[in-house]
C-alpha cells in the first residue's frame, strides 16, 4: 500500500490526527513512569526485614501500672521472660526495646571516628539482654553473636549517659557506610556521635540485614545495630518466635501469662511482624493501586479517543470508500488503509511519548530521588500503544470495509 496517499489525506485534516497523537504521547509518558513507580514501590514493600519467618514472630508489650525500683523491674523482666518461654510452642523469647517497621523507636548517630562530619549516618539502635539473632532468625554474616556476659543492666531513669555497652552488632549496610571497602568490620571501633564525649563500642559481629524501625526506602533503611543492654522502664517489650502455624494460640497464651505474672497490674498488647509490615507499607501499596487504576483509565480513554476519531473519519469518507470499492478495492484493502493510517498516527504519538517519558522521569529523579526509567518500560509501553491503536481502530475499519458501493454513493 502506498503511504503517500494516506499521508496526503492526513495533512488535509491534521487536527484529529494531532489530537490522537498527542493523547498517545501524554498517556505513554504517564503510563511508563506510573508503572515504574508501582514496580519500585512493590519491591520496597517486599524487602526482607531481616527477620526470618515473619509469620511466626510477634512482639508483646507490657505497660506496668506500678513502676517499682530498678532491681524490681529487672526481676520482673526475668520473670516475664521465663513465663513466655514456658508456653508450649514458644521457640524463643527475648527482651527488646523496639521492632523493625514499627515506625517508632530509638536511633543514634554513629561514626567511624571522633572527627565531626556532615555525613554521619543515623542508625536504628536495638538493644536486648537476649539473643535477637536467635529469636528473630537474623543472618550472622561475620563474627559472633552477643553473649550474656556482654549485657549491661541500666536504670533508664537514673543511669549516666556514659554508661554504655562495649560491644555491638552492626548490619552489613551500616558497616559498608562507615568503613567502605573494608570487607571485614569485626574489630572496628564504632563511635556514638562525635567529639571527645562520644561513647565507643567494638564491633564483634555483622548481621546480613535488619531494617530500621522506620524502614526507609533508601539505603539508610538498613542502618541498624544491636547492643547488649537491658534498660528498665515502666514499659517492657518482648520478641517471641513460635512454632509454625501456632502464632495465634501462642499470642493468646502469652497475653494471659504476662497478665498473670503481674497479677493484673499491667496492660498487655501484642502485634505481629506481618501487621507492622502491612501498616508501614500501607501508603506504598495504596499508591501502587491508585497508579494502576490511573494507568487502566488512561488506556481506556486513549482507546476511546482512537475509536471515536476513526468512526468520525469513516463517516466523513463514506463516499470515498464507496468509490474505491466501485473501482475494485477489496474489503481487506479498505481495512488495511485505516489500520495503516492509525499506525502512522500512533507511531508519531509513541515517539513523542518516549521523549516525554524520559523528560518526566528525569524530573522525578532530580526532585524525588526516583530511580531512572529502565529501557524495557519504554519498549513495552511503545508496544502496548501500537497494539492498542490497531485494536481500537479495527472495529471502525471493519465497518468501513463492509460499506457497499451502492450504499456509500447513494445521494451523492
Amino acid at each position: 500500500m502506498e503511504i503517500r496517499p494516506i499521508l496526503s489525506a492526513l495533512l488535509r485534516s491534521k487536527t484529529g490526527a494531532i489530537l490522537v497523537a498527542l493523547q498517545v504521547a501524554i498517556s505513554l509518558a504517564i503510563l511508563t513512569n506510573a508503572l515504574h513507580i508501582v514496580s519500585v514501590r512493590q519491591a520496597v514493600a517486599a524487602r526482607p526485614s531481616g527477620i526470618a519467618g515473619e509469620s511466626s514472630v510477634f512482639h508483646i508489650r507490657v505497660r506496668h501500672l506500678v513502676e517499682g525500683s530498678h532491681q524490681e523491674q529487672l526481676a520482673r523482666q526475668q520473670a516475664e521472660t521465663q513465663a513466655l518461654r514456658a508456653i508450649g510452642g514458644v521457640l524463643s523469647a527475648a527482651f527488646v526495646n523496639q521492632t523493625p517497621m514499627s515506625q517508632s523507636g530509638w536511633s543514634s548517630s554513629v561514626a567511624p571516628s571522633r572527627t565531626e562530619s556532615d555525613d554521619i549516618p543515623s542508625a536504628s539502635m536495638y538493644y536486648s539482654s537476649d539473643s535477637l539473632v536467635k529469636t528473630w532468625g537474623l543472618e550472622l554474616a561475620q563474627g559472633r553473636d552477643l553473649k550474656p556476659e556482654d549485657v549491661l543492666d541500666i536504670d533508664g531513669n537514673t543511669a549516666p549517659d556514659d554508661l554504655f555497652p562495649k560491644v555491638v552488632l552492626v548490619t552489613r549496610a551500616l558497616a559498608d557506610k562507615l568503613w567502605p571497602g573494608a570487607g571485614d568490620a569485626v574489630g572496628k571501633t564504632l563511635y556514638f556521635g562525635s567529639g571527645e564525649g562520644a561513647n565507643t563500642a567494638t564491633v564483634v559481629g555483622v548481621i546480613g540485614t535488619l531494617q530500621t524501625q522506620g524502614a526507609e526506602v533508601a539505603a539508610r533503611g538498613a542502618y541498624s545495630l544491636i547492643v547488649p543492654m537491658r534498660k528498665t522502664f515502666s514499659s517492657t517489650m518482648y520478641a517471641v518466635r513460635s512454632d509454625a502455624g501456632q502464632q495465634e494460640r501462642v499470642m493468646k497464651e502469652a497475653d494471659a501469662a504476662l497478665r498473670a505474672s503481674n497479677q493484673g497490674r499491667a496492660i498487655v498488647t501484642s502485634k505481629t511482624v506481618g501487621a507492622d509490615r502491612a501498616q508501614r507499607y500501607q501508603a506504598d501499596l495504596a499508591l501502587s493501586w491508585m497508579l494502576i487504576a490511573v494507568s487502566v483509565l488512561l488506556l481506556l480513554i486513549t482507546a476511546s479517543g482512537i475509536v471515536g476519531m476513526a468512526s468520525l473519519w469513516v463517516t466523513q469518507r463514506r463516499k470515498q470508500i464507496g468509490v474505491r470499492r466501485a473501482l475494485g478495492a477489496r474489503r481487506v484493502d479498505i481495512l488495511r488503509y485505516f489500520i495503516t493510517e492509525n499506525f502512522m498516527i500512533t507511531s508519531v504519538g509513541v515517539v513523542g511519548g518516549v521523549l516525554a517519558s524520559i523528560a518526566l522521569n528525569q524530573l522525578l529523579v532530580s526532585k524525588l530521588e526516583m530511580e531512572r526509567l529502565p529501557l524495557a518500560y519504554l519498549v513495552a509501553g511503545a508496544g502496548v500503544f501500537w497494539a492498542l491503536g490497531v485494536a481500537a481502530v479495527y472495529g471502525p475499519a471493519w465497518r468501513a470495509a463492509s460499506i457497499s458501493p451502492a450504499t456509500a454513493t447513494r445521494g451523492a
